[in-house]
């Protein structure tokens, strides 16, 4: 009697919860989309955020909600990107695909200013007198963009500069949010031209630092049939918008500061000797 007791208090208690529980989990029961699942296993699952949404999930349930018209993941493939259309019934549009480009052609034709001897760290460096490189715009070369690539999309080149292969490259931004020295930018992957210089300082101090810098001498500008480049603090900038991939550009800069993406990670300064 004595153990009966206790054993019916405590099945009571257990069906007492176990009812509780379960109209609380119907009380509070979300209903998931079956789609977002369904999307989630067409994605590629890599989390970049380069889609704009907090990870696969994110854009996965985006979709599912219909708050966006458009599949935004740079990297699903062509076949599983008319699957989550045609399970949504939304655009397939892909938009302009971007790509990290390296807006410095210093590396080692950049002097340096001093030895460095610690943490081969772009950021960490930049706290000693700005970097050890003579143009305090340029490349530091420790190559902290290539460590957080998730796509192996970039690599350290010989002349001590990242090489961005934009087959692989997926406009993340990983790269560009870890460089302290913001010279690597989303470019339009079809604008095959670009200023690989980023110094602010006059031309004749550039030359000092580094042979291949921008000097400001504004041919490109002049020649431009369109008028897409502009200098803006003693650097050229191309306006994409405008730029139509003449080349004209290149050909009349004295430095070879402009120079021409190709679709290897072989870079024209690497045939102009």
């Amino acid at each position: 009697m004595n153990i009966l007791l206790p054993v019916v208090v405590l099945g009571a208690l257990g069906v007492t919860f176990g009812v509780w529980l379960g109209f609380m989990q119907k009380l509070f029961f979300v209903k998931k989309d079956p789609r977002i699942e369904h999307i989630l296993s067409l994605l590629p699952g890599s989390d970049c955020g380069a889609c704009g949404q907090a990870g696969c999930y994110g854009l996965a349930e985006t979709l599912a909600k219909g708050e966006l018209k458009s599949i935004t993941c740079p990297v699903v493939h062509e076949q599983e990107r008319e699957d989550i259309a045609d399970a949504l019934g939304i655009n397939v549009a892909q938009a302009e695909k971007n790509v990290a480009t390296l807006i410095c052609g210093g590396g080692t034709r950049c002097k340096d200013n001093f030895q460095y001897q610690g943490i081969e760290d772009c950021n960490i460096a930049t706290l000693i007198m700005n970097g050890p490189k003579s143009c305090t715009f340029g490349c530091i070369g420790f190559g902290s963009c290539v460590k957080v690539c998730p796509f192996n999309a970039m690599k350290m080149g010989k002349d001590g500069l990242p090489e961005i292969d934009p087959k692989k490259c997926t406009s993340c931004g990983k790269c560009i949010n870890i460089c302290p020295k913001g010279i690597l930018v989303l470019a339009p992957l079809k604008k095959i031209y670009n200023v690989r210089c980023n110094s602010h300082d006059k031309g004749a101090d550039v030359m000092k630092a580094c042979k291949i810098g921008c000097i400001a001498c504004s041919k490109c500008v002049k020649i431009c049939p369109v008028n897409a480049i502009e200098l803006k603090d003693s650097v050229a900038i191309i306006d994409y918008n405008k730029c139509t991939n003449c080349g004209q550009c290149m050909e009349v800069c004295p430095t070879k500061a402009i120079e021409k993406r190709e679709d290897s990670t072989v870079l024209v300064r690497d045939i102009i000797k």
